[in-house]
């Protein structure tokens, strides 16, 4: 074997609450994941010089050991000094910089296909507490499906199987910074916590509708207010068909839950007209 594609699902937080901030500057989260179709394609494959190279088809990402694909290549092949290095090609679909872990995604791929192609005999585990040395988000990218993370992230519990919904996804034209948000959240002196418990039960029950509803971000009501595109989208997908729409981690991609099939598609298409969004996705919720 010298070549392994892997797909490189995103994620979208269905609850996401701040507990509190440790001394490091690391917050305490307590996060509802959900893994969606929306993916990137991995290709990894050996060369006999040694070397980790990658391509993106996406001029706007780096490509040297600012990417966490090289950097998790690097690590394991610093770990287990195999021959040969790895040729990385990314073709990319999940909006950048948008809270659906795409880069952990990413990382989370080559660490899989690296495991293979090289017969490392890593369990998922093993991979998740590697992952963990590069980005919190890593190990839940590499268990997938429905999730409780807590910690900074990285203590995974994983939940009853969020039943098949249909998910529009929606990006604005316009990057927040994660660390500024989480800034302006800290200087607040107060603020509503969303019910994750709720939403855990919702879950269980394989509510649809319960979930929709039970639903919540402590982030949006920071991030909003910097970028009035997402309240803007949140209305129209709720005045067309959505269940609940929501902003998913720090912003500014905004998903609606919808029941229906066509009404998604006929809000996908009326925001298309609108011209509202970078990035625009008709999926589903996959296990």
């Amino acid at each position: 074997m010298s070549e392994v594609t892997k797909l490189a699902y995103g994620k979208i937080n269905l609850g996401l609450d701040v507990l509190g901030k440790r001394e490091d500057g690391y917050h305490l989260v307590r996060m509802i994941m959900q893994t969606v179709e929306v993916h990137d394609t991995v290709v990894v494959e050996t060369n006999t010089t040694g070397e980790i190279t990658m391509t993106c088809d996406n001029d706007t990402l780096p490509v040297d050991e600012n990417n966490l694909c090289i950097r998790a290549a690097k690590l394991l092949k610093d770990e287990f000094n195999f021959d040969g290095g790895v040729n990385i090609s990314l073709t990319k679909r999940i909006p950048i910089a948008a809270g659906m872990a795409g880069g952990s995604a990413d990382a989370a791929a080559v660490l899989k296909a690296i495991n293979q192609l090289f017969d490392l005999g890593l369990s998922k585990k093993d991979l998740m507490k590697r992952g963990l040395l590069l980005g919190a988000d890593i190990p839940y990218c590499i268990m997938g499906g429905t999730a409780l993370a807590e910690g900074i992230g990285e203590e995974l519990t994983r939940l009853s199987p969020m039943p098949e919904a249909q998910v529009l996804i929606a990006k604005p034209p316009v990057d927040v910074s994660t660390g500024q948000i989480y800034k302006a959240l800290d200087s607040r002196k107060s603020y509503e916590h969303p019910n994750i418990d709720a939403l855990i039960h919702a879950i269980e029950y394989e509510d649809v509708f319960g979930i929709a509803l039970k639903m919540g971000n402590v982030l949006g009501d920071v991030t909003m207010p910097m970028v009035p595109e997402i309240q803007k989208l949140i209305e129209i997908m709720e005045e067309n068909g959505a269940i609940r729409a929501m902003m998913t981690g720090s912003g500014p991609t905004v998903f609606g839950i919808f029941d229906d099939a066509d009404e998604m598609e006929a809000c996908r298409k009326k925001l298309e007209e609108l011209n509202l969004c970078e990035n625009l996705y008709s999926t589903s919720t996959i296990v």
